[in-house]
């Protein structure tokens, strides 16, 4: 993978996570407010739940 490849993921990355809060902070805080109140495991789920997809995503598409 080239750098220009890497930054130009982590900018559709930025866009893309930018979305929400500009579009409707309300809805954000309040999703946000939600995760802080999960627990560790639970986020973790989450958190391992995203990998696999971004992984079959980039093995699928990629």
């Amino acid at each position: 993978m080239s750098s220009e490849v890497f930054w130009s993921a982590l900018a559709l990355v930025l866009v893309i996570e930018g979305l929400l809060p500009f579009l409707s902070p309300g809805t954000w805080r309040r999703g946000f407010t939600q995760l802080l109140q999960l627990r560790d495991g639970q986020l973790r789920f989450f958190g391992l739940c995203s990998i696999v997809v971004g992984l079959l995503l980039l093995w699928l598409f990629g």
